[in-house]
Protein backbone atom coordinates (compact mmCIF):
# COMPACT_ATOMS: atom_id res chain seq x y z
CA UNK A 1 0.00 0.00 0.00
CA UNK A 2 1.00 3.26 -0.87
CA UNK A 3 1.79 5.44 2.59
CA UNK A 4 0.23 8.86 3.21
CA UNK A 5 3.62 10.24 2.82
CA UNK A 6 3.56 9.06 -0.72
CA UNK A 7 -0.03 10.15 -1.27
CA UNK A 8 0.34 13.71 0.21
CA UNK A 9 3.21 13.99 -2.00
CA UNK A 10 1.75 13.37 -5.32
CA UNK A 11 -1.30 15.06 -3.89
CA UNK A 12 1.05 18.55 -3.33
CA UNK A 13 3.69 18.03 -6.13
CA UNK A 14 1.39 16.56 -8.49
CA UNK A 15 4.34 15.74 -11.07
CA UNK A 16 3.69 15.67 -14.52
CA UNK A 17 4.48 11.82 -16.55
CA UNK A 18 4.61 8.61 -15.04
CA UNK A 19 6.93 8.49 -11.52
CA UNK A 20 8.60 6.58 -8.65
CA UNK A 21 7.97 7.87 -5.07
CA UNK A 22 9.88 5.49 -2.87
CA UNK A 23 9.14 6.37 1.37
CA UNK A 24 12.64 5.83 2.92
CA UNK A 25 10.54 5.71 6.50
CA UNK A 26 9.51 2.23 4.83
CA UNK A 27 13.12 1.20 4.06
CA UNK A 28 14.30 2.05 7.33
CA UNK A 29 11.74 -0.58 8.85
CA UNK A 30 12.66 -3.18 6.37
CA UNK A 31 16.18 -2.87 7.55
CA UNK A 32 15.55 -3.20 11.38
CA UNK A 33 12.84 -6.27 10.74
CA UNK A 34 15.85 -8.01 8.67
CA UNK A 35 18.47 -7.35 11.47
CA UNK A 36 15.69 -8.41 13.89
CA UNK A 37 15.17 -11.43 11.92
CA UNK A 38 18.32 -12.71 11.24
CA UNK A 39 20.73 -10.28 14.62
CA UNK A 40 23.73 -12.65 13.36
CA UNK A 41 23.95 -12.34 9.84
CA UNK A 42 25.42 -9.32 8.16
CA UNK A 43 22.74 -7.27 5.51
CA UNK A 44 24.30 -6.44 2.64
CA UNK A 45 22.08 -4.49 0.51
CA UNK A 46 22.01 -5.34 -2.73
CA UNK A 47 22.48 -1.77 -4.86
CA UNK A 48 20.87 -2.98 -7.72
CA UNK A 49 17.24 -3.26 -6.81
CA UNK A 50 17.25 0.97 -6.49
CA UNK A 51 20.81 2.92 -6.34
CA UNK A 52 18.95 5.84 -5.48
CA UNK A 53 21.63 8.29 -3.49
CA UNK A 54 19.05 8.78 -0.78
CA UNK A 55 18.17 5.16 0.00
CA UNK A 56 22.21 4.36 -0.07
CA UNK A 57 22.95 7.00 2.59
CA UNK A 58 19.80 5.71 4.52
CA UNK A 59 21.22 2.28 4.75
CA UNK A 60 24.75 3.29 5.14
CA UNK A 61 24.02 5.03 7.77
CA UNK A 62 22.05 2.44 9.75
CA UNK A 63 24.76 0.76 9.31
CA UNK A 64 24.21 -2.08 6.30
CA UNK A 65 26.65 -3.32 4.35
CA UNK A 66 26.26 -3.59 0.68
CA UNK A 67 26.21 -6.37 -2.41
CA UNK A 68 27.52 -4.52 -5.58
CA UNK A 69 27.27 -5.82 -9.29
CA UNK A 70 29.72 -3.25 -10.82
CA UNK A 71 32.50 -0.65 -10.30
CA UNK A 72 29.96 2.01 -10.22
CA UNK A 73 27.97 0.77 -8.13
CA UNK A 74 30.65 0.17 -5.41
CA UNK A 75 31.55 3.67 -5.74
CA UNK A 76 28.10 4.88 -5.36
CA UNK A 77 28.40 2.77 -2.34
CA UNK A 78 31.61 4.59 -0.77
CA UNK A 79 29.80 7.82 -2.19
CA UNK A 80 27.07 7.00 0.35
CA UNK A 81 29.31 6.92 3.41
CA UNK A 82 30.21 2.82 3.39
CA UNK A 83 34.00 2.18 4.03
CA UNK A 84 35.32 -0.54 1.72
CA UNK A 85 35.14 -3.35 4.46
CA UNK A 86 31.44 -3.04 4.15
CA UNK A 87 31.13 -3.82 0.08
CA UNK A 88 31.41 -7.25 -1.57
CA UNK A 89 31.55 -7.76 -5.88
CA UNK A 90 28.98 -9.88 -5.63
CA UNK A 91 28.89 -10.07 -9.66
CA UNK A 92 30.47 -13.56 -10.93
CA UNK A 93 30.84 -12.27 -14.64
CA UNK A 94 33.75 -9.27 -13.98
CA UNK A 95 36.20 -7.75 -16.26
CA UNK A 96 39.76 -8.20 -15.04
CA UNK A 97 40.20 -4.29 -15.35
CA UNK A 98 37.05 -3.75 -13.25
CA UNK A 99 38.68 -6.04 -10.03
CA UNK A 100 41.60 -4.21 -10.13
CA UNK A 101 39.46 -1.17 -9.90
CA UNK A 102 37.55 -2.32 -7.44
CA UNK A 103 41.10 -3.94 -5.43
CA UNK A 104 42.47 -0.56 -5.81
CA UNK A 105 39.09 1.36 -3.89
CA UNK A 106 40.18 -1.52 -0.94
CA UNK A 107 37.06 -3.98 -1.77
CA UNK A 108 38.16 -7.25 -0.49
CA UNK A 109 35.58 -9.40 -1.12
CA UNK A 110 34.47 -10.73 -4.33
CA UNK A 111 32.15 -13.29 -5.87
CA UNK A 112 33.60 -16.36 -8.18
CA UNK A 113 32.03 -19.71 -10.01
CA UNK A 114 34.55 -21.06 -12.03
CA UNK A 115 38.29 -21.41 -11.86
CA UNK A 116 38.79 -18.41 -14.98
CA UNK A 117 36.97 -15.93 -12.57
CA UNK A 118 39.30 -16.99 -10.09
CA UNK A 119 42.77 -16.97 -11.96
CA UNK A 120 41.50 -13.05 -12.38
CA UNK A 121 40.50 -11.97 -9.56
CA UNK A 122 44.26 -13.83 -8.37
CA UNK A 123 45.79 -11.50 -10.62
CA UNK A 124 43.69 -8.36 -10.23
CA UNK A 125 42.78 -8.96 -6.61
CA UNK A 126 46.36 -10.74 -5.19
CA UNK A 127 45.40 -12.49 -1.17
CA UNK A 128 41.66 -11.07 -1.47
CA UNK A 129 39.08 -13.08 -0.19
CA UNK A 130 36.50 -15.48 -2.55
CA UNK A 131 33.17 -17.17 -2.24
CA UNK A 132 32.20 -19.61 -4.81
CA UNK A 133 28.44 -19.08 -6.11
CA UNK A 134 26.63 -22.60 -6.56
CA UNK A 135 23.91 -23.43 -8.10
CA UNK A 136 19.99 -24.16 -6.52
CA UNK A 137 17.08 -24.97 -8.52
CA UNK A 138 15.09 -21.81 -7.39
CA UNK A 139 11.63 -23.93 -7.15
CA UNK A 140 8.92 -21.50 -5.55
CA UNK A 141 10.34 -18.45 -6.24
CA UNK A 142 8.50 -15.84 -8.49
CA UNK A 143 11.10 -15.13 -10.98
CA UNK A 144 13.24 -18.02 -10.16
CA UNK A 145 17.47 -17.19 -11.38
CA UNK A 146 18.84 -19.08 -14.32
CA UNK A 147 21.79 -21.58 -14.63
CA UNK A 148 23.53 -18.03 -15.48
CA UNK A 149 25.04 -17.75 -12.26
CA UNK A 150 27.02 -20.60 -9.77
CA UNK A 151 28.32 -23.75 -10.37
CA UNK A 152 27.55 -27.58 -8.92
CA UNK A 153 28.58 -28.02 -5.45
CA UNK A 154 31.85 -30.67 -6.89
CA UNK A 155 33.18 -27.69 -8.59
CA UNK A 156 32.36 -25.01 -6.31
CA UNK A 157 35.36 -27.59 -4.27
CA UNK A 158 37.60 -27.31 -7.09
CA UNK A 159 37.01 -23.43 -7.60
CA UNK A 160 37.91 -22.56 -4.16
CA UNK A 161 40.60 -24.68 -3.91
CA UNK A 162 42.35 -23.53 -6.77
CA UNK A 163 41.64 -20.07 -5.35
CA UNK A 164 43.37 -21.15 -2.44
CA UNK A 165 46.11 -22.33 -4.37
CA UNK A 166 46.51 -18.93 -5.85
CA UNK A 167 47.14 -17.31 -3.11
CA UNK A 168 43.66 -16.08 -2.49
CA UNK A 169 41.39 -16.56 0.71
CA UNK A 170 38.83 -19.54 0.01
CA UNK A 171 35.94 -17.69 2.40
CA UNK A 172 32.67 -19.27 1.64
CA UNK A 173 29.99 -20.44 -0.37
CA UNK A 174 27.14 -18.38 -1.46
CA UNK A 175 23.81 -19.50 -3.15
CA UNK A 176 20.66 -17.33 -4.30
CA UNK A 177 17.31 -19.13 -3.66
CA UNK A 178 15.49 -17.39 -6.41
CA UNK A 179 14.06 -13.72 -6.40
CA UNK A 180 10.59 -13.34 -4.49
CA UNK A 181 10.94 -16.60 -2.82
CA UNK A 182 7.96 -17.81 -1.36
CA UNK A 183 8.85 -20.94 0.39
CA UNK A 184 10.55 -20.84 3.81
CA UNK A 185 11.85 -24.40 3.45
CA UNK A 186 13.97 -22.98 -0.20
CA UNK A 187 17.16 -22.12 2.20
CA UNK A 188 17.54 -25.67 3.94
CA UNK A 189 18.70 -27.51 0.67
CA UNK A 190 20.74 -24.74 -0.26
CA UNK A 191 22.65 -24.54 3.13
CA UNK A 192 23.08 -28.36 3.22
CA UNK A 193 25.19 -28.01 -0.26
CA UNK A 194 26.90 -25.39 1.09
CA UNK A 195 27.97 -27.49 4.81
CA UNK A 196 28.64 -30.14 1.90
CA UNK A 197 31.01 -28.08 0.51
CA UNK A 198 32.73 -26.99 3.64
CA UNK A 199 32.69 -30.44 5.51
CA UNK A 200 35.17 -31.63 1.67
CA UNK A 201 37.65 -28.50 1.67
CA UNK A 202 38.23 -29.21 5.38
CA UNK A 203 39.10 -32.40 4.94
CA UNK A 204 42.05 -30.46 2.44
CA UNK A 205 43.06 -28.03 5.80
CA UNK A 206 40.67 -25.56 3.96
CA UNK A 207 38.59 -24.17 6.37
CA UNK A 208 35.82 -22.24 5.00
CA UNK A 209 34.62 -19.00 6.99
CA UNK A 210 31.23 -17.77 5.19
CA UNK A 211 27.88 -18.30 4.14
CA UNK A 212 26.22 -15.91 1.77
CA UNK A 213 22.67 -16.55 1.80
CA UNK A 214 21.67 -14.36 -1.20
CA UNK A 215 18.79 -12.32 -1.58
CA UNK A 216 15.62 -13.75 -2.52
CA UNK A 217 13.12 -12.12 0.34
CA UNK A 218 9.79 -11.32 -0.87
CA UNK A 219 7.59 -8.35 -0.95
CA UNK A 220 4.23 -7.85 -1.08
CA UNK A 221 2.22 -7.71 -4.38
CA UNK A 222 -0.82 -9.78 -4.90
CA UNK A 223 -0.34 -11.91 -2.31
CA UNK A 224 0.73 -12.21 1.62
CA UNK A 225 4.10 -13.52 2.05
CA UNK A 226 5.71 -14.59 5.33
CA UNK A 227 7.46 -12.07 7.37
CA UNK A 228 11.33 -11.24 7.61
CA UNK A 229 10.78 -13.04 11.34
CA UNK A 230 9.05 -16.51 9.92
CA UNK A 231 12.00 -16.45 7.15
CA UNK A 232 14.60 -15.98 9.86
CA UNK A 233 13.32 -18.71 12.39
CA UNK A 234 13.35 -21.02 9.01
CA UNK A 235 16.96 -20.57 8.22
CA UNK A 236 18.67 -19.97 11.46
CA UNK A 237 16.61 -23.66 11.95
CA UNK A 238 18.52 -24.93 8.61
CA UNK A 239 21.57 -23.25 9.52
CA UNK A 240 21.95 -25.56 13.04
CA UNK A 241 20.66 -28.56 11.55
CA UNK A 242 23.24 -27.97 8.86
CA UNK A 243 26.08 -26.69 10.71
CA UNK A 244 25.66 -27.43 14.46
CA UNK A 245 26.74 -25.57 17.19
CA UNK A 246 29.93 -24.44 14.61
CA UNK A 247 27.82 -21.82 12.55
CA UNK A 248 29.65 -20.03 10.04
CA UNK A 249 29.74 -16.13 9.43
CA UNK A 250 26.43 -15.74 7.39
CA UNK A 251 25.68 -12.42 4.98
CA UNK A 252 22.00 -12.05 3.63
CA UNK A 253 21.67 -9.75 0.44
CA UNK A 254 18.29 -8.49 0.54
CA UNK A 255 17.12 -6.07 -2.43
CA UNK A 256 13.36 -6.32 -3.91
CA UNK A 257 12.52 -7.16 0.62
CA UNK A 258 14.36 -3.65 1.20
CA UNK A 259 12.87 -1.24 -1.02
CA UNK A 260 9.88 -3.52 -2.71
CA UNK A 261 7.19 -1.99 -0.56
CA UNK A 262 8.62 1.31 -0.30
CA UNK A 263 7.71 2.60 -3.51
CA UNK A 264 4.78 3.63 -5.84
CA UNK A 265 3.99 4.04 -9.76
CA UNK A 266 1.90 6.89 -10.56
CA UNK A 267 0.99 6.56 -13.73
CA UNK A 268 -2.21 8.11 -16.04
CA UNK A 269 -4.72 5.73 -18.32
CA UNK A 270 -3.76 7.06 -22.14
CA UNK A 271 -5.76 5.10 -24.25
CA UNK A 272 -8.64 2.53 -23.51
CA UNK A 273 -9.91 1.04 -26.48
CA UNK A 274 -11.00 -2.63 -28.12
CA UNK A 275 -9.65 -4.77 -31.10
CA UNK A 276 -12.87 -5.48 -32.96
CA UNK A 277 -16.93 -4.42 -32.26
CA UNK A 278 -17.49 -7.79 -30.31
CA UNK A 279 -14.21 -7.87 -28.66
CA UNK A 280 -15.19 -8.44 -24.36
CA UNK A 281 -11.86 -7.82 -23.20
CA UNK A 282 -10.41 -3.94 -23.35
CA UNK A 283 -7.00 -2.80 -23.54
CA UNK A 284 -5.90 -0.43 -21.08
CA UNK A 285 -3.01 1.62 -22.44
CA UNK A 286 -0.85 3.40 -19.29
CA UNK A 287 2.12 5.76 -19.94
CA UNK A 288 4.62 3.37 -18.22
CA UNK A 289 5.34 0.02 -19.70
CA UNK A 290 7.73 -2.61 -20.05
CA UNK A 291 10.65 -0.21 -21.54
CA UNK A 292 9.42 2.33 -19.03
CA UNK A 293 10.70 0.20 -15.55
CA UNK A 294 7.98 -2.47 -15.56
CA UNK A 295 10.54 -5.23 -17.27
CA UNK A 296 9.67 -7.54 -14.61
CA UNK A 297 6.16 -8.18 -16.07
CA UNK A 298 7.90 -10.27 -18.49
CA UNK A 299 6.38 -13.77 -18.48
CA UNK A 300 3.73 -12.34 -16.59
CA UNK A 301 5.98 -13.51 -13.49
CA UNK A 302 5.55 -10.04 -11.22
CA UNK A 303 1.90 -8.72 -10.77
CA UNK A 304 1.96 -5.21 -9.52
CA UNK A 305 -1.19 -4.45 -7.57
CA UNK A 306 -2.73 -1.30 -9.61
CA UNK A 307 -4.96 1.50 -7.29
CA UNK A 308 -7.74 3.44 -8.94
CA UNK A 309 -10.11 6.04 -7.48
CA UNK A 310 -12.88 4.09 -9.28
CA UNK A 311 -11.70 0.71 -7.24
CA UNK A 312 -15.68 0.76 -5.24
CA UNK A 313 -16.98 0.40 -8.96
CA UNK A 314 -17.50 -2.82 -10.80
CA UNK A 315 -14.30 -4.74 -12.54
CA UNK A 316 -13.66 -6.95 -15.59
CA UNK A 317 -10.77 -8.37 -17.00
CA UNK A 318 -8.10 -5.67 -19.66
CA UNK A 319 -5.46 -6.46 -21.29
CA UNK A 320 -2.56 -3.81 -19.89
CA UNK A 321 -0.27 -2.41 -21.52
CA UNK A 322 2.57 0.61 -22.05
CA UNK A 323 2.80 3.45 -24.76
CA UNK A 324 5.80 2.33 -26.85
CA UNK A 325 5.45 1.45 -30.77
CA UNK A 326 6.81 -2.42 -29.96
CA UNK A 327 4.20 -5.10 -29.47
CA UNK A 328 6.20 -6.81 -26.50
CA UNK A 329 5.47 -3.51 -24.44
CA UNK A 330 2.36 -5.78 -23.06
CA UNK A 331 2.50 -6.26 -19.56
CA UNK A 332 -0.60 -8.54 -18.53
CA UNK A 333 -2.55 -10.33 -21.49
CA UNK A 334 -2.08 -13.89 -20.78
CA UNK A 335 -3.92 -13.49 -17.56
CA UNK A 336 -5.76 -10.61 -17.97
CA UNK A 337 -5.97 -8.17 -14.84
CA UNK A 338 -9.39 -7.22 -13.34
CA UNK A 339 -10.11 -3.01 -13.29
CA UNK A 340 -12.57 -1.01 -13.25
CA UNK A 341 -15.67 -0.90 -16.29
CA UNK A 342 -15.61 3.10 -15.38
CA UNK A 343 -12.19 3.80 -15.86
CA UNK A 344 -11.55 6.37 -18.31
CA UNK A 345 -8.34 7.88 -20.26
CA UNK A 346 -6.57 10.73 -18.16
CA UNK A 347 -7.65 8.49 -14.46
CA UNK A 348 -4.56 8.08 -12.48
CA UNK A 349 -3.25 4.90 -11.60
CA UNK A 350 -0.88 3.59 -8.52
CA UNK A 351 1.40 0.80 -9.33
CA UNK A 352 2.45 -0.21 -5.67
CA UNK A 353 5.20 -2.41 -4.80
CA UNK A 354 7.46 -1.11 -7.57
CA UNK A 355 10.29 0.37 -5.19
CA UNK A 356 12.46 -2.39 -6.82
CA UNK A 357 14.08 -2.93 -9.98
CA UNK A 358 11.72 -0.61 -11.96
CA UNK A 359 14.00 2.80 -12.49
CA UNK A 360 17.24 0.81 -13.15
CA UNK A 361 15.09 -1.46 -15.73
CA UNK A 362 13.76 2.08 -17.49
CA UNK A 363 15.24 2.71 -20.70
CA UNK A 364 17.24 5.60 -21.43
CA UNK A 365 14.51 7.20 -24.14
CA UNK A 366 13.28 4.16 -26.17
CA UNK A 367 10.41 6.19 -28.34
CA UNK A 368 11.70 9.20 -26.81
CA UNK A 369 10.03 8.83 -23.91
CA UNK A 370 11.97 9.89 -20.80
CA UNK A 371 13.52 7.56 -17.94
CA UNK A 372 11.68 7.01 -15.03
CA UNK A 373 11.44 9.68 -12.72
CA UNK A 374 11.76 9.15 -9.05
CA UNK A 375 11.61 10.99 -5.71
CA UNK A 376 12.45 10.28 -2.25
CA UNK A 377 10.98 11.42 0.40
Amino acid sequence: MATQRVLDFLATRRPSGPCLVVDLDVVADNFNAFEKALPESKIYYAVKANPAPEILRLLAGLGSSFDTASVAEIEMALDAGATPDRISFGNTIKKERDVARAHELGIDLYAVDSVEEVEKVARAAPGARVFCRVLTDGEGAEWPLSRKFGCVPAMAVDVLRHANRLGLAAYGVSFHVGSQQTDLGAWDKALGDAKAVFARLAEEGILLKMVNMGGGFPTRYLKDVPTAQAYGQAIFQSLSKHFGNRLPETIIEPGRGMVGNAGTIKSEVVLISKKADNDNVRWVFLDIGKFGGLAETMDEAIRYPIVTERDGDEKAPCVLAGPTCDSADVMYEKTPYPLPLTLTIGDEVLIEGTGAYTTTYASVAFNGFEPLRSYVI
